[in-house]
């Protein structure tokens, strides 16, 4: 009488529940790679400002600009008002914080203080700045302060 393992059977069944197991733990970390990637490459781009935050944000430097040349009690009264304008109006923090900053930098123009921009500070902040706009479509351009 022949006697009958289950040898056989039960290698090739855990050889091919191995495989099966391996296959799904590898489309398991595929998902999870790519979703990583993405969320790590969202996370790294810039916020991106609706239109009207964008030709705000121009009107604004545009300004600044001029009011920079002008008398210190002037560009404070602007300062203020298109600071509190700004806060109320934009809804994209990030440009807000860029458009701020040369704000900030008109004042200081007025004033002559020492703490005025360079025209690389300028036109560095304006690189910053122009990629919060790519999308609404807008190319903020700003002018550099003082001579």
């Amino acid at each position: 009488m022949a006697t009958i393992t289950g040898t056989p059977t039960t290698k090739q069944n855990r050889r091919r529940n191995r495989l099966i197991l391996g296959a799904v733990a590898g489309a398991v970390v595929a998902a999870l790679a790519a979703g990583g990637a993405s969320w790590w490459q969202d996370r790294n781009e810039l916020s991106q400002a609706s239109d009207e935050d964008c030709r705000l944000a121009q009107r604004i430097v545009t300004e600044g600009a001029e009011i920079a040349a002008g008398p210190a009690p002037q560009a404070e009264k602007w300062w203020k008002e298109t600071g509190d304008e700004r806060r109320a109006t934009m809804e994209d923090g990030y440009l807000g914080a860029k458009v701020s900053r040369y704000e900030g930098w008109a004042l200081q123009t007025a004033k002559d203080s020492a703490e005025a921009p360079s025209a690389k500070d300028v036109k560095s902040l304006q690189g910053d700045a122009q990629g919060h706009c790519v999308d609404a479509g807008v190319t903020l351009t700003l002018p550099p302060l003082g001579s």
